[in-house]
């Protein structure tokens, strides 16, 4: 009987109310993403990473965009080392075809790689007759690790998932477009690689 008494809100007001509500959660969505996005920095390109040369040169990897590379870890004295030949044989093989080696010395794993960058330079030189590009020594794993070592190792992580490099001439295949498709351990031989430089060479 009362219930023409009550002031109950038309259709009309219900929807309006229901459209202003939506549009103020709409403006917060948008404001949450705004700011999750502006935490978020922008990835880096592979080729951006700030690397040394051998000969002490600042540069990055630019000069090798459009080429598949292999970036190894290397040390003159463990019993990896003569896979230098190995590395030397496949840049010579695939290097007019747009393939690069990229060489890090570490002394990280048993103080294998003890001399200077003139001296490393002239040991690979002289026993291997490395040509590919070298550069200065760095630390792999650890605090000190650059930029470019800690990218390589979260784009393809080891046995179980592991960031860790284990042991010198740890590889990563790198395709034409920079992204990182593969990673072989220190065992792994240069030449058992090959068939995988070659599909990445014919994309």
């Amino acid at each position: 009987m009362l219930d023409y008494l009550i002031d109950t809100p038309s259709d009309t007001e219900m929807k309006t109310k229901r459209q202003i509500m939506f549009k103020k959660v709409l403006i917060l969505l948008c404001a949450i993403t705004l700011a999750t996005s502006a935490k978020e920095p922008a990835m880096q390109s592979i080729y951006e990473f700030n690397v040394k040369t051998i000969d002490g040169k600042e540069t990055t990897l630019a000069p090798y965009r459009d080429k598949v590379m292999l970036i190894v870890n290397v040390a003159s004295k463990c019993g990896y080392t003569p896979q230098y030949e190995g590395l030397e044989a496949l840049y010579q093989k695939y290097k007019e075809k747009g393939f690069v080696v990229l060489g890090f010395p570490s002394n990280q794993f048993g103080n294998q790689e003890p001399g200077t960058e003139e001296e490393i330079q002239q040991f690979c030189r002289v026993n291997f007759g490395v040509t590919f590009p070298m550069f200065s020594k760095i630390e792999v794993n650890g605090e000190n690790t650059p930029p470019l070592y800690a990218y390589l190792k979260s784009e393809q992580t080891g046995i179980l998932g592991t960031e860790a490099i284990k042991w010198n001439f740890t590889k990563f295949l790198i395709d034409r477009e920079g992204k990182v498709t593969a990673r072989f351990g220190s065992s792994t031989k240069p030449n058992e690689i090959e068939e995988e430089i070659e599909k990445l060479l014919k994309q």
